[in-house]
């Protein structure tokens, strides 16, 4: 790269988002690490070594935190190329008995909270940069006491494509929709007993993918330079199968 060339991950201080700012270091992008947690952002950040990186404190449900972000990066020498959106959480409980405040707060982080990143990183982005958010198998395939993050992520595959019929040719916006992958968002879930037996049967490659493989996804999303609108399934195939009742598996455990 003959100048600078930045790549904002917001949700990158652990987990797949941790691992994307790798991979983007790697490639020789001068990486923010943006996160709620400056702490953890500031180790990754310490560990990258040399390149120009950064931490940044962000929130995605905060409006002007995000606005404040991007105007930073894009104020920096060089050029804005990439931004990757990994911030999310989850809810589980059934449609009945789930609270609604709940139910917002996963649209919030893993819907609005897209939208926010998409638009002022649309608004900055040098032109021929990239957008990738980190969807879910979930966006098109149903799951028992997942109604929040299901619906949100559901709306977060037509967000990508919406935001790419409206910023394209300048911009290219994508999606990476990830089935089961070891991740601390996923290690609660996992650790109930029979869950991940039931994930594993309903994959036909026969294992959960790794934070790498879905890095690795990004990677070629952000360098793909005739390909947006796209939600790319990453799921072993998961998708050809049925969705594992989560909720059922923590009902039992209770109960014992």
């Amino acid at each position: 790269m003959s100048e600078k060339s930045y790549a904002v991950i917001v949700g990158g201080a652990s987990g797949i988002g941790a691992t994307i700012v790798r991979a983007m270091a790697d490639r020789g992008y001068a990486v923010v690490v943006a996160d709620r947690n400056i702490d953890a952002a500031n180790a990754l950040v310490e560990q990258l070594g040399a390149g120009g990186h950064t931490a940044a404190e962000v929130d995605v449900v905060d409006e002007a935190g995000v606005a404040t972000l991007f105007e930073s990066v894009a104020a920096l020498p060089g050029r804005f190329e990439v931004a990757v959106n990994c911030a999310g959480i989850t809810a589980l409980g059934l449609v009945t008995d789930l609270p609604v405040n709940k139910f917002r707060r996963v649209v919030d982080v893993c819907l609005a909270g897209a939208f926010l990143v998409i638009q002022h990183a649309g608004r900055h982005l040098a032109d021929g940069g990239t957008i990738i958010s980190l969807s879910s198998l979930n966006a098109r395939q149903p799951a028992v006491g997942m109604s929040a993050y299901s619906s949100a992520k559901a709306g977060l595959s037509m967000l990508t494509q919406v935001a790419a019929l409206e910023l394209a040719p300048r911009i290219r916006v994508n999606a990476v929709a990830p089935g089961l992958v070891r991740t601390p968002l996923t290690s609660g879930a996992l650790g109930v007993p029979g869950v991940e037996d039931e994930y594993v049967e309903n994959i036909p490659l026969g294992r959960p993918g790794t934070p790498e493989e879905i890095a690795d996804a990004v990677m070629y999303l952000a360098t793909a330079e005739w390909t947006t609108g796209e939600v790319l399934d990453l799921n072993g195939g998961a998708h050809l199968m049925r969705y594992p009742n989560v909720h059922a598996h923590f009902e039992q455990a209770r109960t014992r």
